[in-house]
């Protein structure tokens, strides 16, 4: 699944930048896809899109982005549905919306699964709107 001959690692990674450094963060998942960042910036957390291993890793940062720890927030492998993990958005409270297998779910920065959005169709990608906008007239 993960074979692509355009790839250019033998790997897939997570990466950050930092004063004009590239840096690995993480090569321990097979498909990165979707990140987002606590409302401290302290944890990435990125979703994993593979059907073997559906997890919501988060990843704890130092200061210069350098790894400090990892660990499973939520797995999600068992759960019925093809789809992976994709698109995440986190709240200003720290909840994490991932969408998943089934719908969007809602994992409390604790790893708790607060539910479950089902909508009629998968979603793949998450936005907030701008709060902070004013009214058009």
């Amino acid at each position: 699944m993960f074979d692509d001959s355009d790839k250019e690692l033998a790997f897939s990674g997570v990466f950050a930048v930092r004063d004009g450094r590239v840096m690995l963060v993480t090569d321990e998942l097979e498909g990165p896809n979707g990140m987002a960042f606590s409302p401290d910036e302290r944890y990435l957390y990125v979703g994993n899109w593979d059907p073997e291993r559906k997890v919501l890793m988060r990843y704890e940062l130092g200061p210069d982005a350098e790894l400090l720890g990892s660990s499973v927030l939520f797995n999600m492998t068992g759960a019925a549905g093809e789809d992976a993990i994709d698109g995440l958005k986190v709240d200003q409270a720290g909840n994490v919306y991932a969408c998943g297998p089934g719908g969007i779910w809602v994992i409390s920065p604790s790893g708790a699964h607060l539910g479950t959005l089902r909508l009629p169709e998968a979603p793949h990608n998450l936005a907030w709107g701008d709060h902070d906008a004013a009214p058009s007239t």
